[in-house]
């Protein structure tokens, strides 16, 4: 089934349904949107030559015209390759040419970046909002293609720890999988229920404009686009039933932020993409009420492997409660999740263990790398990276993350990347990059450095390579990298340093 079908039914059935809107205002109806995406689809089949399966990418920060290209590409039996916008042109370039993208969708201000970087199989960039976009709507328009359940829908590009990033391809079935497990246990939807896009749509916020679609809800974005604590509760107070998707640190601003709140018109609030500490649950319970849900979940199944509801986290009554708040919920109704040793045999209940999963969400495998797919779906099963242990009810606790992955703000960022990037200087002789805990972001990028380099150099050499928001933030020059018998960098020992340093002062 094509996902694309839950907009045409929509746009047939309910023509003046509001669709789209930006800020407190309506732009679209669902019979707009459904007649916009069939006649861009159309021209993407025909007047460019693109043909089902082609990869078709968008690099744009938030906008309502973000959704209309996703559809479109569905629509015409295309794939999207949705890019972070915050990364640097080089990183989008690798993305471009893996994923064999003939075509871009990019907002006006990524323009240079991605055709200064622009990859030769990419055939054409379209700005959206330009000419040529507009021109999109002059085709005929088309029916919905016809495609298999299992063909690619959506390539969501992750970082690895080889330093390049993997596309797990998510096909229509794993998203309608995670779109219907989303709108049973973690946010029921009612026809006209907003959502506000305050985090970017290439990611985690974007993979719930479906279910909202396919309730007939209202994707709602703010008019900067992004994350701005004032601007969202305007929109909670505008928008009654209003649901939000929002990393850890992106909370810890509500919650810190000045100012009233109409919490009365918050359905849900969910985080994902790192934990919470306890503390600072309760903290944001007090502030807004029992309006938060957590998920957990990869790229490789789409915000869907664990979740813990708001029934439970707003229940103080109950006699494990901050044993729950402390916990990533249960596995969803669609989903097998297990610990096993390295070995993949089930541990004891309580013991740690890798955390593996199946069901309807998990990927296939990676985009054309079977040697990833080999390590990461052995028998099956997807293979986590992460650490966690199962109590005898079934709750997750997550005891660490993939060996080196960093979460600042919500973004996994992965060191070697990053690493690589340092030892391109020549003062730098040897490099490890690892995590402190930050109050407001979770955790910061720290390089341990061998060698001496003005960090001015450093930063601009990070600046010149990756994402900024992947620039450590701060560098300690030391003598040698602590080791093991086999040469190998010993990150834990760092960590303890690194702890030891900053909490001495």
């Amino acid at each position: 089934m094509n996902i694309a079908v839950w907009l045409s039914r929509n746009g047939a059935g309910s023509p003046d349904a509001p669709a789209l809107a930006v800020g407190n205002c309506i732009t679209d109806t669902y019979g707009d949107l459904a007649s916009f995406t069939a006649r861009r689809a159309s021209a993407l089949r025909a007047a460019y030559g693109l043909k089902p399966g082609d990869r078709v990418a968008i690099v744009a920060k938030n906008s309502r015209r973000y959704v209309k290209c996703l559809y479109a590409i569905w629509h015409a039996g295309l794939c999207a390759v949705p890019v972070n916008a915050k990364l640097h042109g080089e990183e989008i370039r690798y993305i471009l040419e893996n994923s064999g993208a003939k075509l871009a969708f990019v907002s006006d201000d990524m323009a240079g970046a991605v055709g200064g970087h622009a990859p030769s199989g990419l055939k054409a960039m379209i700005v959206i909002g330009g000419p040529e976009y507009s021109r999109l709507t002059e085709a005929d328009p088309m029916k919905v293609a016809d495609v298999r359940p299992d063909a690619p829908a959506w390539l969501f590009y992750t970082s690895g720890t080889t330093g390049r990033p993997k596309g797990a391809a998510l096909t229509h079935r794993n998203l309608a999988a995670m779109s219907y497990a989303y709108a049973l246990e973690v946010d029921p939807i009612l026809p006209g229920d907003p959502i506000l896009h305050a985090a970017p749509m290439s990611h985690g916020s974007g993979l719930y404009i479906m279910a909202h679609v396919m309730r007939a809800g209202i994707n709602v974005i703010p008019e900067s686009g992004g994350f701005d604590p004032a601007e969202i509760f305007r929109s909670i107070g505008d928008w009654p039933r209003l649901s939000m998707f929002a990393a850890p640190t992106m909370i810890k601003r509500l919650v810190n932020a000045p100012g009233d709140c109409a919490s009365r018109n918050i359905r849900t609030i969910i985080w994902g993409g790192a934990p919470m500490y306890v503390a600072d649950t309760i903290t944001a319970l007090d502030r807004f009420g029992p309006c938060f849900a957590q998920i957990y979940g990869q790229g490789e199944s789409p915000m869907t492997i664990t979740t813990l509801p708001k029934a439970e986290i707003g229940d103080r009554s109950h006699p494990r409660w901050r044993e729950r708040l402390a916990s990533a919920g249960r596995a969803y109704a669609c989903m097998e999740v297990r610990i096993v040793d390295e070995d993949d045999r089930d541990v004891p209940v309580g013991e740690s263990g890798e955390i593996i999963c199946r069901g309807d969400p998990v990927m296939p495998g990676y985009w054309e790398n079977p040697q990833a797919n080999a390590r990461a779906m052995r028998g099956g099963w997807l293979h986590t990276g992460d650490i966690g242990a199962l109590d005898a009810e079934g709750y997750l606790t997550l005891k660490d993350r993939s060996k080196d992955v960093i979460i600042s703000g919500g973004a996994n960022i992965y060191p070697r990347e990053v690493e690589e990037v340092l030892l391109l200087h020549p003062s730098v002789r040897e490099v490890s990059v690892i995590g402190r805990r930050d109050e407001e972001w979770g955790e910061v990028l720290v390089a341990y450095v061998v060698g001496q380099a003005p960090t001015g150099e450093l930063d601009a050499l990070c600046l010149s390579k990756i994402a900024r928001f992947k620039r450590p933030k701060d560098y300690v020059f030391i003598e040698a990298l602590p080791k093991n018998s086999y040469g190998k960098i010993l990150k834990t020992e760092l960590r303890a340093l690194d702890a030891a340093k900053t909490d001495g002062g």
